[in-house]
């Protein structure tokens, strides 16, 4: 079995990378009152719960209003 110690030079800038993209959306869909689809709450669990780039991303893509 690999040692972990071997993968986290990977790991750690995934983790912030993932932590900021989470952040960011979080911050866009509560500065922001106009959706392409969904409302607030459905934003924000799908953020949350897709945490790993997943749920941001789908945000970005299919939710986030054109200025």
């Amino acid at each position: 079995m690999p040692n972990l110690k071997e993968y986290l030079p990977f790991l750690i800038p995934l983790a912030i990378i993932e932590i900021l993209l989470l952040g960011y959306t979080l911050y866009h869909i509560l500065h922001h009152k106009k959706y392409k689809r969904g409302t607030r709450g459905f934003w924000i669990a799908v953020a949350i719960i897709g945490m790993q780039f997943i749920g941001p991303i789908l945000y970005f893509l299919f939710g986030k209003e054109e200025d």
